[in-house]
């Protein structure tokens, strides 16, 4: 039975608030109308990195859940002050807001599908804004469908990185030929999404 504690949902809503105005931030950033264009662009980043974000987040929690396990996502403040830190010193998002613990003795493969669960729906979703770029839409739907296409794929990419806290760890010590698999799309995934940013900013 899935069960979401108080502090849980509280955790989930600061962490997305944050990441979303980080990625909103880093779109806008040395635009003359820096501000405004923040502000237009947040309801944007709110929708493409809150389905990337909780969806990423859900999905470890819930095979862990599938596999037996009581789950909750609880946040790293101190990671999210160097993210904002970070963001505004470089210019780049590189956020781990926090993370799902699973309680109990997980194997190494059970370890590993929780971890990976994360960058695949990433992945999923990063696929499915870029089919829906392909159709005749509003240029602010067209906007959206780039930027969730773009958040998605790069934080797949971020997550599977193979260090300490991230699921790219935990997947490689699992299985490194489905680590490269992943790896492998998500950065091609990435860099298509670089090659085509300055097309929309």
């Amino acid at each position: 039975m899935v069960h979401f504690t108080s502090h849980e949902i509280r955790d989930l809503i600061i962490s997305l608030l944050i990441i979303s105005g980080l990625f909103a931030y880093i779109f806008s950033r040395g635009a003359p109308d820096t501000l405004s264009l923040f502000i237009s662009y947040y309801p944007i980043t709110l929708v493409a990195v809150g389905l990337g974000f909780i969806l990423h987040e859900l999905a470890h929690k819930f095979v862990a859940i599938k596999y037996g396990y009581s789950a909750e996502y609880k946040m790293w403040p101190d990671k999210l002050v160097f993210a904002i830190i970070f963001a505004v010193a470089v210019g780049v998002v590189f956020a781990a807001p926090g993370a799902v613990y699973v309680y109990g003795e997980l194997s190494k493969k059970e370890n590993g599908i929780v971890s990976i669960a994360g960058p695949i729906t990433s992945i999923s979703l990063a696929l499915i804004f870029l089919l829906l770029m392909q159709f005749n839409v509003p240029s602010y739907l067209l906007l959206l469908f780039f930027m969730g296409f773009f958040i998605n794929s790069f934080l797949a990419v971020i997550n599977l990185l193979p260090v300490w806290g991230l699921d790219g760890k935990k997947v490689l010590n699992w299985n490194m030929g489905i680590w490269l698999v992943t790896m492998g799309i998500a950065f091609l995934l990435t860099a298509y999404a670089m090659n085509s940013i300055y097309q929309w900013f």
